[in-house]
């Protein structure tokens, strides 16, 4: 189950390329691409680049003019489609981090 405070990371096997403002993915194991619009777009590089989901949600809120509850469910279903295709990997926040002695 995906949660905000869980963080997106892109899998080994998918590779990205950004066509100005869009992008497309093409998972290298089922050899199939999918196209990202300006929008979705934005959300991957954040999700992917953030520290967790949350961060990306705010910083989205931030960029974008839209209702908090509706951003919420387009993340969340984009999100959910792309793990589902294996073009998005959810890790919990504290995967991969050094722990601290």
């Amino acid at each position: 189950m995906l949660t905000f405070t869980d963080r997106g990371a892109v899998p080994v096997h998918v590779l990205v390329r950004f066509l100005d403002r869009e992008s497309v993915l093409l998972n290298l194991e089922t050899e199939r691409y999918f196209g990202l619009d300006e929008t979705a777009t934005r959300m991957w590089q954040l999700v992917t680049g953030s520290q967790d989901i949350e961060a990306a949600y705010q910083e989205l809120l931030a960029e974008y003019d839209v209702e908090p509850e509706l951003l919420r469910t387009n993340l969340t279903d984009l999100l959910g489609q792309l793990v589902e295709n294996g073009l998005l990997q959810v890790l919990a926040a504290d995967v991969g981090k050094t722990a601290a002695l």
